[in-house]
This record gives C-alpha cells, sequence and structure tokens, in this order.
C-alpha cells in the first residue's frame, strides 16, 4: 500500500515507483474522508433495508447489489485503489478515476432507489421533511435537464481548460472536493433520467433518450481536443515529479483524451440501453395496468346488464 497524496503532494519533484499491472490490483491507498463516507452511506442503506424486511416487507436485491456493490464500489475503487494512488501522478489515470467517479457511481447509486428507499423507513416526521424537499422550487431547479446537462457537459471543459485541473494537482483539500463534485454533478444529470426515486419534473422516455443522445457526444468532443492539444494539462506539475517510467509526458495525455472518449461513448451507450429497458418495462406494466381497468369495466357492465334484467 502507497500513500499517494503524502508522497505526490510533499513537493514536486517526487514520483511514485512505476506502476505496473500487478499495481494496479495492489497499490491502494487510505483516504479517510471518502472511505469512512462510504462506509456510513452504505451503513445507513443496510440499516434501512434490515429495517424494511424486519417488518415483512419486500426490497429488490437488485437495487441493494446496484447500490452498495456497484455504486459505492466503484466510488471506493476510485478513491482507495491505484487509481487513487497514481491519480496525480499520470493523467490517463486520473482521466479513469474521473469517468468512474463521474458517469459510472452516479448511475449506480441512482439505480439503487435510496431515496424510496428512505420514503419507506424514515419516521413520520422526516419523511414529510423528505417529501417537502422533494417537491421544493430548489428540487426543481437541481433537477432541471437543460440545467444538469449543461452543469455536466460544462465541467470538463471547466476544469481541463481553465486553471482548475493544475490547482487541484497542487491542493489536496481541492483535489478531494474535485472527486466530490464529479459524483454531485453526475447525480444531478443521471438521477432524473435513470432512477425509480421520485423526481420533480421528470421527463418521459423518449425525452430522457434524446438528453442522453445530445450529450454523448460531448466526451467524444473533448476526448479528441485533448488529444490533439499542443498544450499540456498540468504540464509543470507533470514535468516537475521527474517521472522517468511510463510514457512521455504528450504520450499520456493523449492516452488520457482517448479514456475520456471510449469510455464516454460506452458508457451512454449502457445508459441507453438502461433507458430502454426502464421504458419496457414501464410499458409492460402499464399495458397490466390497463387490461386490469378494462377488466373492471367490463365486469361493471356487465353486473349492470345482470341487474336490469
Amino acid at each position: 500500500m502507497i500513500g499517494a497524496h503524502l508522497l505526490a503532494h510533499a513537493g514536486e519533484g517526487r514520483v511514485l515507483p512505476p506502476l505496473t499491472p500487478l499495481g494496479l490490483l495492489s497499490d491502494w491507498t487510505l483516504e479517510w474522508v471518502p472511505a469512512l463516507g462510504a462506509v456510513l452511506v452504505g451503513a445507513l442503506y443496510v440499516y434501512a433495508v434490515r429495517r424494511l424486511r424486519a417488518r415483512g416487507d419486500a426490497w429488490p436485491v437488485t437495487r441493494t447489489l446496484m447500490f452498495l456493490g456497484l455504486g459505492l464500489g466503484t466510488f471506493v475503487v476510485a478513491t482507495q485503489s491505484a487509481l487513487a494512488t497514481y491519480d496525480t501522478t499520470l493523467l490517463w489515470v486520473h482521466m479513469v478515476q474521473h469517468m468512474v467517479l463521474g458517469m459510472i457511481t452516479p448511475v449506480f447509486l441512482a439505480l439503487g432507489a435510496p431515496v424510496t428507499l428512505a420514503l419507506r423507513t424514515l419516521p413520520r416526521r422526516s419523511r414529510g421533511w423528505l417529501l417537502a424537499g422533494l417537491h421544493s422550487q430548489l428540487a426543481r431547479v437541481l433537477t432541471f435537464p437543460v440545467l444538469t446537462g449543461a452543469l455536466f457537459v460544462a465541467t470538463p471543459v471547466a476544469l481541463y481548460f481553465t486553471g482548475w485541473y493544475s490547482a487541484t494537482l497542487r491542493n489536496p483539500w481541492l483535489h478531494e472536493l474535485n472527486h466530490v463534485h464529479f459524483v454531485v454533478v453526475g447525480c444531478l444529470w443521471f438521477w432524473p433520467l435513470l432512477s425509480p426515486d421520485p423526481v420533480p419534473g421528470r421527463l418521459t422516455y423518449p425525452l430522457r433518450l434524446l438528453a442522453v443522445f445530445v450529450t454523448m457526444p460531448f466526451h467524444a468532443f473533448m476526448g479528441v481536443a485533448i488529444m490533439g492539444s499542443s498544450t499540456l494539462l498540468g504540464g509543470d506539475w507533470y514535468a516537475d515529479l521527474g517521472r522517468s517510467w511510463g510514457p512521455s509526458l504528450a504520450r499520456d495525455q493523449q492516452i488520457a483524451g482517448g479514456v475520456l472518449w471510449g469510455s464516454g461513448d460506452l458508457v451512454g451507450l449502457i445508459v441507453l440501453g438502461a433507458l430502454f429497458v426502464r421504458w419496457f418495462s414501464a410499458s409492460q406494466r402499464e399495458a397490466v395496468r390497463e387490461d386490469r381497468r378494462l377488466d373492471r369495466l367490463e365486469a361493471a357492465g356487465e353486473r349492470a346488464a345482470q341487474s336490469g334484467r
């Protein structure tokens, strides 16, 4: 285990040992704040599920696996594994971490439906506060697709084409806040699109698909721009590290741009697939409800005809 940030932020000119395939699995670090945050959120989710089942109510195992295993699990990997250990040493590692925190973690947290779970287990007063928050004007603003989509698209532009990224490399607190920012922005974008939770002003499925289609090409454009840029992102920081192993600074940036391009398209396709599945399931449920309604009307008509004889 390597204390990445203790070394990387100790001073310029310090560099970690070469990253190897084995190191990707073994070179973990311990970042206390995200680790404790993940444990706390996971414990609250498990407690709520156990409380729900203790009173005889069901909760889908798939939602628990989505939230804990793939949501919090990918968050822990991104903030504790070699991705965190080497995220200030190699730009491409940072980019993988960025995509995990900004696109993968939020998708599976949303599919875990924690708000629905909270509404089913919180005491009446707390549930009332949560419902009031969900119906507030602030919630409507924070889930407004144009705003959240613009924020989702603008974040990497502001990060990589201003001095923001270089600042995160030199300031550990800003570095960690950047990770939180990725997750929050990703949740604001993906929650109204994918989550079964109640969301104010939710779009219809065709409009949700359109929203994903509109934002999908953006990561490709950003990736190509980064790959072709003659200006090195965080160039002074990486040059002062004096890293003598791995790709050159220019090649590292090209790989990072390729990661942004390829992973953005891949996750976008996964989201589209998830939306199609949810749309199909919703259509099936609506068809069942409509059949039952028609059956009730038919039965009522038959009873009325028999009573009129």
